[in-house]
């Protein structure tokens, strides 16, 4: 089964507390909110206590050109994916050019050619590097990331498939959007990038932990596709997201964790860590509610969501490294993540 070799997080130099980022927004929609006041404690009920942001807070009071916002995305996710990239060869003692295959995440940003191709030419890896670059997965892409570099890894014994993941979500606040959705994402959003390196069963690598890949689900959820996602407008990315989806969550993700395991005649107690994208309070709420596990089960993804915010499809990546650098339970581990479409990733490991 493909392993587990490394996994890295970026903390960036910028990183706010919560407290800061509401007083700037606070000014920010003051004059379009009449109601202002009795919206801010949304800020408050994320329960998050500071943010990852790859900018200082003085750039989001500026208004920037989406070619502006999209030459900073390249630029910022080139810089941080070699600097995660290179944390991850480091703990894993893995050389770079043992890498054989790259799958880059991202929902916040656009290049042609892709941040991979940049990566291997920056970094000087093995240019016969296999190369699969994914948009739009959003908070899902995570998972989806992981499970689909495993299954690359799977494929073929002697790979070494690295994985990364690069959400820069602030650089996509429209400063002249006044709307709703504008302002709740400002309340809940962040920056987020990981990497990780998987290897093969023939690939020998030396690590005190073994997290293996198990099997990978994924659903797609018929007629909700505006749910969440992103509307494309001349100035950028205008974010679309539903208050249905903690109820969306909690009416279907029971049923669908209890069928996909079933396929490997496991049922929801013999999972004994849940490395969950932690999408907000309402939506690790929806989780517990649905799931009514043992313990507190989410405590990992709810610090991080404390301490970090929603990176989108990062934030699960941070989670997992929070595991594998600290303690687990031996037995199966969940990976799971929802995201536009709307859909459920899920990943079954087996952790050593």
């Amino acid at each position: 089964m493909p392993s587990l070799a490394a996994v890295s997080k970026i903390d960036f130099p910028y990183k706010t507390s919560q407290q800061t980022v509401k007083e700037l927004a606070g000014n920010i929609f003051a004059s379009s909110f009449t109601d202002i006041r009795r919206m801010m404690p949304v800020f408050d009920n994320t329960q998050i206590l500071t943010r990852n942001l790859c900018k200082p807070l003085d750039y989001y009071l500026q208004e920037h050109t989406f070619e502006e916002q999209n030459h900073e995305f390249i630029r910022l996710a080139l810089e941080y994916s070699i600097e995660a990239i290179e944390k991850c060869v480091a703990l894993s003692g893995i050389p770079k050019n043992d890498i054989t295959d790259i799958v880059f995440i991202s929902t916040t940003g656009l290049a042609t050619p892709s941040l991979d191709a940049l990566i291997i030419n920056k970094m000087r890896l093995n240019p016969h590097t296999n190369r699969m670059s994914i948009f739009g997965l959003g908070c899902g892409g995570g998972v989806s990331g992981f499970s689909k570099a495993c299954t690359l890894a799977k494929a073929n014994a002697k790979a070494v498939v690295l994985l990364v993941a690069v959400e820069l979500c602030s650089l996509t606040f429209l400063r002249n959007d006044y709307s709703k959705s504008n302002f709740i994402g400002s309340s809940l959003f962040a920056d987020g990038v990981a990497a990780c390196l998987i290897a093969g069963d023939n690939y020998d690598f030396n690590t005190a932990k073994k997290i293996n890949f198990v099997a990978s689900g994924s659903k797609l959820y018929y007629d909700t596709l505006d749910i969440m996602g992103w509307n494309f407008t001349d100035r950028g990315f205008k974010v679309l997201f539903s208050s249905g989806i903690p109820d969306l969550i909690a009416g279907n993700v029971r049923n669908d964790v209890t069928d996909f395991l079933l396929k490997y005649e496991l049922n929801i107690p013999d999972i004994k860590n849940y490395i969950f994208h932690p999408g907000g309070k309402k939506v690790l709420g929806a989780y517990e509610e649905a799931l009514r596990a043992e313990g507190d089960f989410l405590q990992t993804s709810r610090e991080v969501m404390r301490e970090y915010g929603n990176m989108s499809s990062s934030t699960v990546l941070y989670v997992l490294e929070r595991f594998f650098t600290g303690e687990y339970n031996k037995g199966y581990g969940l990976m799971m993540s929802m995201g536009p479409g709307f859909s459920s990733e899920m990943v079954l490991l087996e952790m050593k």
